[in-house]
């Protein structure tokens, strides 16, 4: 059993791959900035990379009504996640589901706490990677979409594998939440940056940086009770190097937009001040991002 009606809500580069799939079997909006719309519009949605064509889907500047049996994809800016979520409420019905992408730890309860009791929030993380430097193209790197471990979950999983996504469940959602914060804390500042791909931060040169990064999120996720493996450096090390993409930080910097830094690295500062934990690296790239970020 599908959804009648699919929208992916902060369709930019992550949210127009999950829409150009989606929308091969599905009825699909994206929901995305007015240059976006423009260019999809008029030119379709062309996507490249892992796969390629140009896809004619439906695209506007926002949601005007909410069908019933909805499925609306959130793929906004952690930052934004709240507000967007909030505007929707008149729209929302009891059997909308609302699936949550963002980065940072309990985004789950911070959609909740915006919606209230009006529809149904599953928490999901994104694997996978895209980017996007001028509107309407988008380049692509599979990857999968893990979603939590309930009813709606596993239907979301169904219709994610009939459009040719990579997807896998979990049932401790709040580890995979940590592993994915502890690998953007060390990717995305650092080549946010140094403006670089993800795969040029592998070098040695890096590595004590890279691992004193990892170091300090390990603390601090273990004082928040859960336990990171052991591992998790060299496994990250051995993931970089496949990574040939530019990070969201980076483009987020490249266009002069506001970063996800304080849900990624300036959590682990905010959580390591409240265990009484240094975490000196994480602070230090906080502050340099952020120097980017009014320098635009």
């Amino acid at each position: 059993m599908s959804f009648q009606k699919i929208f992916i809500l902060g369709a930019g580069a992550i949210g127009s791959c999950y829409g150009a799939l989606l929308s091969r079997n599905n009825d699909v909006t994206l929901i995305g900035s007015q240059a976006h719309v423009d260019a999809v519009k008029a030119h379709g949605l062309v996507i490249k990379g892992d796969i390629e064509g140009r896809f004619p889907v439906e695209i506007e500047t926002r949601i005007s009504e909410v069908p019933p049996d909805s499925l609306i994809i959130l793929t906004t800016k952690a930052q934004d996640a709240a507000e967007a979520a909030a505007n929707l409420i008149p729209l929302l019905k009891s059997d909308t589901v609302l699936l949550a992408l963002q980065n940072g730890l309990k985004i789950k309860e911070l959609i909740q706490r915006a919606v209230g009791d009006k529809c149904e929030v599953v928490r999901g993380l994104v694997l996978m990677a895209a980017e996007s430097l001028e509107p309407g193209k988008t380049t692509f790197w599979n990857g999968p979409t893990i979603i939590e471990r309930t009813k709606t979950g596993e239907k979301i999983k169904a219709l994610f594998e009939r459009s040719g996504l990579k997807v896998r469940v979990t049932a401790d959602m709040e580890k995979e939440e940590w592993n994915k914060l502890v690998v953007n804390s060390v990717i995305n500042p650092l080549t946010a940056i140094l403006k670089v791909r993800n795969n040029e931060i592998g070098v040695t040169s890096l590595k004590e940086i890279r691992h004193r990064i990892i170091e300090e999120c390990s603390l601090v996720a273990e004082a928040e009770g859960t336990h990171l493996e052991n591992s998790l450096e060299a496994e990250i090390d051995l993931k970089i190097r496949g990574y040939t993409n530019y990070s969201s930080m980076y483009q987020d910097v490249a266009k002069g937009k506001k970063t996800e830094i304080s849900f990624l690295n300036g959590k682990i500062v905010e959580l390591g001040k409240k265990h009484g934990i240094r975490t000196p690296m994480n602070e230090t790239l906080v502050g340099l991002v952020r120097f980017l970020e009014a320098r635009k």
